[in-house]
């Protein structure tokens, strides 16, 4: 009779729990997770991040980011061939290491090429800030939290999912964060561009590394929502 009594008290308490857990309380507790001396906004420092894809040669990639002096660059090398991107607040330059031009380009082209390389570096600019900010970024102006806080049970283990989604002028995809109900670590997530058709895809989180502070994920891998087809692999290092 006591072991009922306690098990009824038990999921009640849970299930009164997770009634009362809204979207921005779930964030706030993986932010002090991820971050609980709230130093993203400072932000400082560079990332190592290789990443294996299938049939092709690991990428290497050195990323700096310097939030408070709006600076971003990274060097991703592929074999013998490096590319640099980097942007000073709004000015960006763009260079290839070990490839040359086939031929020598007009100034129109190197006007367009300028520009391409700026919304390139802009690009990887706003991916690596977005993925290495999270949950963080989350808090970002324009981003859509539903308050509804659902639980899931993904690959075999549970967790408390938030739904994200964004105005219109920031992006058009619906992202799914999953957190450790016990630790509220992010431990995947997952994005559709149209939820009905199942496009998009999943990311496993584990492992963590401590960069200035904030735990980030220290492997992640990318799959396919729709066949749970395997794209990469990138691992995280504080050092080269």
């Amino acid at each position: 009779m006591k072991k009922s009594i306690f098990l009824l008290v038990f999921f009640s308490s849970i299930y009164s729990f997770s009634q009362s857990l809204t979207g921005n309380k779930l964030l706030e507790k993986a932010i002090q997770f991820h971050d609980p001396n709230n130093q993203w906004s400072s932000f400082n420092g560079t990332l190592y991040v290789k990443m294996e894809t299938p049939k092709r040669s690991p990428r290497l990639s050195k990323i700096t980011i310097d939030l408070p002096n709006e600076y971003f660059r990274v060097r991703a090398k592929r074999d013998s061939i490096s590319n640099i991107y980097e942007l000073k607040k709004k000015k960006c330059s763009a260079s290839t290491i070990g490839e040359k031009f086939k031929k020598e380009l007009t100034k129109e082209e190197w006007k367009q090429k300028l520009d391409e390389d700026c919304k390139r570096a802009n690009l990887y600019k706003n991916y690596y800030t977005y993925l290495y900010g999270l949950p963080m970024k989350l808090r970002d102006e324009g981003t859509i939290i539903h308050q509804k806080v659902e639980k899931k049970t993904f690959k075999g283990k549970d967790y408390l999912v938030l739904k994200v989604s964004y105005d219109e002028a920031v992006g058009k995809d619906t992202w799914y964060f999953y957190f450790n109900p016990n630790t509220y670590a992010m431990e995947v997530y997952q994005f559709f561009k149209d939820e009905s058709k199942n496009d998009g895809e999943y990311i496993l989180l584990s492992g963590l590394e401590d960069i200035n502070g904030i735990k980030m994920p220290k492997k992640r891998a990318w799959y396919y929502n729709n066949n749970n087809g395997y794209l990469g692999t990138d691992y995280l290092s504080s050092k080269q």
